[in-house]
Parts: C-alpha cells; sequence; structure tokens
C-alpha cells in the first residue's frame, strides 16, 4: 500500500486530483493505490469534472469503524463521486471500460453518488466478488 504525502503525490500523472481531495478526512493520510488512480484519472479524462466525496478512509474513519471488516476505501480502491443522471451514466460506463467491476449506485434523494472500488477476493478473503452492482 503506497503512503502518499502532499510532495510525493504524483501530480502529474493524476493532473486532475489533489492529495487532499483523496486523503482521509478523519486523519488526513492518503494511501491511494497508484493503478486505481491511474483508472480514475481516465475516468475523469473522459467524463469531465467529478466531485470526490470519498476517497481513502483510515480503518478508524468514523464509516469504516463501524463497519464488521474494513471496506473498499481503506485499502485506497475505491471512490465515492457525487454525480447524477446522464452523468452518472457516463461514469458507469467509463469506470466499465476501464475494469472496474465493483459499483455501487446511491441515485435517489439529495445524496446521490457512486462507489466505484477494483477490489478482489485476493485482497481481502474473498470479501469483495466481482462483478458486483450493489446500491445503497
Amino acid at each position: 500500500m503506497s503512503i502518499w504525502t502532499p510532495d510525493t503525490w504524483l501530480k502529474d500523472r493524476w493532473v486532475n486530483f489533489s492529495y487532499d481531495e483523496m486523503a482521509c478526512t478523519h486523519c488526513g493520510e492518503n494511501h491511494m493505490d497508484s493503478l486505481f488512480m491511474g483508472i480514475l484519472q481516465n475516468i475523469r479524462r473522459a467524463t469531465g469534472s467529478l466531485t470526490v466525496t470519498s476517497g481513502y478512509r483510515c480503518p478508524q474513519h468514523p464509516v469504516e469503524a463501524a463497519k464488521e471488516a474494513p471496506g473498499a476505501h481503506t485499502f485506497g480502491k475505491a471512490v465515492d463521486i457525487a454525480v447524477r443522471g446522464p452523468k452518472a451514466v457516463a461514469v458507469v460506463r467509463q469506470a466499465l471500460e476501464w475494469g472496474v467491476e465493483r459499483i455501487g449506485v446511491q441515485q435517489k434523494g439529495d445524496n446521490r453518488f457512486l462507489h466505484l472500488d477494483t477490489m478482489t477476493n485476493a485482497d481481502a478473503e474473498g470479501r469483495f466478488p466481482r462483478p458486483m452492482l450493489f446500491s445503497y
């Protein structure tokens, strides 16, 4: 797992993502997976501006701490994006094209978003089957 700092963050590779937007909102650390970040950069390049609401989460982040086992965000292989309507469809299409096979959808109410992750069963004892489409 990579441990990024503002100085080591690959700004030239992930030109549309800042260190801060991908860092844990609880502890400020950033352990985003570099391969996953490359996929996100390609998705963003194809779909335009995206609002990331959650990138890396440390295991002590309140959302993760409430879970029975750490989720994909704690591995740096997940992101939540605030998006709706036709743009959400475009993001899903691009995610599938770039090999993202785990997609969560919340498209009801005011808090609409997509969850994208590249976790595999090998990452965490079979807890992340692929392909997987789920709703919140």
